[in-house]
């Protein structure tokens, strides 16, 4: 393969926007120079061409089934165009969907359009403390039906058996690439994929206990045409031939000076943890849901003139719409979570643009359906990739009204206690 090319190696499809920054970070760790679309583009954009890899952003983890289908058909038809050469589907590590989800509906229709006859789901990010043993999925050391997304307000996860769940969104029998067999000599893996794929099942989950297991499936996936799962196996991609000869470094980007602000949108644990800790060092403001829903425009002015009052090159400013579990629960029992999370993902979005427009010039967000809203809101069709804040929480560069802007887009269960605080950091 040559190490010039005028096309992307990998096209991936994300079903939300920090999904799809965060696989977009695992590429560039792993050395691919890395474009991440908003949406499906009208028209190729020049500088994907210029990618190792290209991510298409969409928004489709809670859309309507058929729904998120079309899209992300729509994307790997785009993807194809480019020249892609193998694709992947990038959702949750914590697998988030339900009964009536898109996971195994959107997997079984790229297997479709692609013609292939099998793939591997492999949600596990064991750095993030997502693992997988006898098909199960653990969130550090508790199954994920004891963890705290089983009080997600739009994908509440209450099955740790990933078969049994994905059984349920599909139309055909789930397998399994079990741990033993991962620790068998080289070529078992691949083997036993095989034997599955011969008996006509299509969908393969792979256990993963810890990182040394994903080199392994990396090895005995590279036949396979279509990938799904989270970004941990991603970062074990061997690099592209262009890595070794680059005169600059995968996650170069432009870094914008000027104030920034936070917008936590997550009701997560993770979340809420991390606005706790941010309370007690940065100028902070609520955006309570009942606030928004009686007086919308006057509470997002006043948040934004009183964080116009506040902004500093050197300490961010932070909104945020809970403090703790019980005002998530006040919210969802009197507006219902779907009203309450639009109110505050449309409310966030509103004042980035706001805070923009007043010269911040970096943004963090917490929350997928939030940073969607945000982007969305912002106008913004392509993001290059930059340096991690945060394992799966990379900073990116784009151009908002002729400046550029750096924007770190957080899944709500992502980063340590004191992300708000430190984020800005990496970009030093």
């Amino acid at each position: 393969m040559s190490g010039h090319r005028d096309h992307p190696i990998w096209g991936c499809i994300a079903d939300d926007f920090t999904g799809g920054t965060d696989i977009a970070a695992a590429l560039v760790a792993a050395g691919f120079r890395t474009t991440l679309m908003v949406g499906v583009p009208e028209r190729p954009l020049p500088r994907a061409r210029d990618a190792d890899a290209v991510v298409v952003a969409l928004k489709s983890r809670t859309a309507p089934r058929q729904q998120a289908v079309a899209a992300s058909l729509a994307a790997l038809r785009h993807l194809t165009a480019l020249g892609c050469e193998r694709f992947w589907f990038k959702y949750c590590s914590t697998f988030d969907s339900t009964s009536e989800g898109n996971i195994g509906p959107v997997t079984e229709a790229l297997l479709d359009e692609l013609g292939e006859r099998s793939t591997v789901l492999c949600p596990a990010y064991p750095d993030n403390g997502r693992t997988v043993y006898q098909g199960h999925l653990f969130v550090a050391d508790s199954l994920l039906s004891e963890s705290s997304m089983r009080h997600h307000p739009l994908t509440p996860m209450t099955d740790p058996d990933l078969r049994r769940v994905l059984a349920a969104q599909s139309t055909q029998p789930v397998g399994l690439l079990p741990h033993p067999v991962l620790r068998a000599p080289e070529g078992a893996a691949r083997a036993h994929l095989d034997r599955l794929t011969a008996q006509g099942i299509r969908l393969i989950i792979a256990d993963t206990t810890g990182n040394e297991d994903l080199p392994v499936v990396e090895r005995a996936t590279r036949h396979l045409r279509l990938i799904t799962g989270g970004s941990g196996l991603a970062r074990f991609l061997p690099p592209p031939p262009r890595a070794a000869a680059a005169r600059s470094p995968a996650d170069r980007i432009e870094i914008a000076p000027g104030p920034a602000a936070v917008l936590a949108g997550s009701v997560s644990a993770t979340t809420l943890g991390q606005t706790a800790h941010a309370r007690r060092y940065l100028p902070h403001r609520k955006l309570p849901p009942a606030h928004l829903r009686a007086d919308p425009a006057g509470t997002i002015a006043e948040a934004l003139a009183w964080a116009r009052d506040h902004l500093d090159p050197s300490v961010p400013v932070l909104l945020h719409s809970a403090e703790e579990r019980a005002d998530v629960e006040r919210a969802q029992q009197s507006l219902g979570a779907t009203e309450a999370a639009a109110l505050v993902e449309r409310a966030l979005a509103d004042c980035a643009r706001g805070l923009l427009d007043a010269g911040v010039r970096r943004l963090i967000v917490a929350g997928g359906e939030t940073s969607g809203a945000v982007v969305s809101a912002l106008g913004l069709r392509s993001l290059r990739i930059g340096p991690a804040a945060a394992p799966g929480v990379p900073w990116t560069s784009a151009t908002y009204a002729g400046q550029t802007v750096n924007l770190a887009l957080k899944s709500g269960n992502f980063g340590a206690p004191d992300f708000f605080t430190t984020a800005q950091e990496t970009l030093k």
